[in-house]
């Protein structure tokens, strides 16, 4: 099969051919049909997370079409349509077992240490980024890392909720848990702060503001439920959200980008108790400097893993809302390319245009 293999750090992933073991056990062999080309994967090509080591088969924002399965699965079958998430679960542990399965603490998708690789360059062994890796024809994959999906929603769409709309989404409906007529403010407007700005609408936030450099992102953020929008190019943003709200601040911001500067911000345009989700990955070694005197009394500051997802409920429900309109996924796909133009999106993603590139197969 032919797939993007990361080598290096800011170096082309070169498409070449990979061979792709059978499925054991509780394995499943899917055929993709897109992926989303997620800031996650930027991360590694930058190497700014995880050191970059390669060879590595990058992406985790995939749908495709079941294959073949293990004689131990019992989620899937043959012809079944689904989408990957890396939160894959053991179910067994604590953290799952008390409801939080998007941060196991096991890692049950991987092949036990020895096994034989999954795919292999040759004699090489190649792994999946995430033991997922959709920039493929091909991936193999536990079938606790993949949820089952209406065979009647577009696989190109439906891609998107395996990261970038499930984690965007789930931080406002579950992590941070946004109440009808509250105020929110999202800082970044990519793929996951849209996605942010549709879960407060959906959570019935009573005003939400859309904050960042570019007028196309600020332009479909108001498109996507924004009632407000600010311009962080042309001024400074705090002050600009804060004289929206009258001087209040806002019940919940959310930094979507993973720059310590805009968590630093976002945490300044809190009300009193007001919460900061710190959504979007930061750099290895990143540090968050906020000055104590900045930000209103009895503020919390939060983590989001995920969305605080479960997702074999979440996926099947967040693209119910897709189907009711209340979740607007085709206007995210600003782009779709084949796999020979992965390079070019993720050069696209680096200068931040559109929201999401999909590689449909």
């Amino acid at each position: 099969m032919r797939a993007a293999i990361f080598r290096e750090v800011n170096a082309p992933m070169e498409i070449g051919e990979l061979l792709i073991d059978a499925p054991v056990d509780r394995e499943i062999l899917v055929r993709t049909v897109a992926s989303g080309v997620c800031h996650s994967d930027l991360h590694i090509l930058e190497g700014t997370v995880m050191g970059g080591r390669g060879p590595l088969v990058l992406g985790h924002e995939g749908a495709g079409v079941v294959e073949a399965v293990g004689p131990l699965v019992t989620h899937v079958k043959p012809g079944d349509h689904v989408v990957t998430c890396l939160s894959g679960f053991c179910g067994q542990c604590e953290q799952c077992l008390s409801g939080h399965p998007n941060v196991c603490t096991a890692n049950p998708t991987a092949r036990p240490r020895g096994a034989s690789p999954r795919l292999r360059a040759g004699d090489e062994t190649v792994r999946g980024f995430l033991n997922l890796g959709t920039f493929a024809e091909q991936m193999l994959v536990h079938e606790n890392s993949v949820v089952r999906i209406d065979p009647e929603i577009p696989l190109e769409v439906a891609c998107l909720v395996g990261c970038g709309v499930l984690t965007g989404v789930g931080a406002a409906l579950r992590t941070a848990r946004v109440e009808p007529g509250q105020t929110v403010a999202v800082f970044g407007c990519g793929g996951v702060g849209l996605s942010i700005v549709q879960g407060a609408a959906i959570a019935r936030a009573g005003r939400i503001i859309a904050v960042d450099r570019l007028a196309d992102k600020l332009d479909l953020a108001r498109s996507l439920g924004a009632t407000d929008v600010v311009d962080a190019s042309a001024g400074d943003a705090v002050a600009a959200v804060r004289e929206l709200t009258g001087g209040r601040g806002v019940d919940h911001a959310f930094e979507a980008v993973g720059v310590p500067a805009l968590v630093r911000q976002a945490a300044e345009v809190l009300a009193v108790r007001g919460t900061c989700t710190i959504v979007g990955v930061p750099p290895d070694g990143s540090v968050f400097e906020i000055p104590y005197g900045a930000i209103r009394p009895e503020c919390t500051i939060q983590t989001c893993r995920m969305g605080g997802n479960r997702f074999r409920f979440d996926i099947p429900r967040y693209l119910s809302f897709y189907q009711q309109g209340l979740l607007r996924l085709d206007e995210i796909v600003t782009r779709t390319m084949p796999l020979d133009g992965v390079n070019e999106a993720f050069e696209l993603l680096h200068r931040g245009e559109g929201a999401r590139t999909v590689l449909t197969f």
